[in-house]
C-alpha cells in the first residue's frame, strides 16, 4: 500500500473530496418512478407527433405541409440515432 503526502501532490495529479447524502430505498423509489413516467411521457409525445407527421404524408396534404412533415420526421430520427450512438 503507498502513501500519497495530500499537502504535495505528485505532479499532474489533482484530488478533490467531496460529502454527499446517502440516498435512502424511499427516495431512490421516487427518484426512478419520476424519471420513468418522464421517460414514457416524452416516449408518448415523441410516437404521437411522428404518427401525424407520418400520417400528414400519406394524407392529399399540399406540398408545404407535407414538407414540414418530412422535416420534422428527419430531425426525430437523427435525434433517435444521436441517442444511440451517443456522440
Amino acid at each position: 500500500m503507498s502513501i500519497i503526502d495530500l499537502n504535495n501532490p505528485p505532479p499532474d495529479h489533482k484530488f478533490k473530496l467531496a460529502v454527499e447524502p446517502e440516498e435512502t430505498n424511499g427516495e431512490r423509489t421516487v427518484r426512478l418512478a419520476k424519471d420513468l413516467g418522464l421517460f414514457f411521457f416524452a416516449m408518448a409525445l415523441v410516437a404521437i407527433i411522428m404518427w401525424l407527421c407520418v400520417d400528414t404524408l400519406r394524407s392529399s396534404a399540399s406540398a408545404d405541409e407535407k414538407k414540414w412533415a418530412m422535416s420534422i420526421l428527419t430531425s426525430a430520427a437523427g435525434g433517435i440515432i444521436g441517442y444511440l450512438i451517443r456522440k
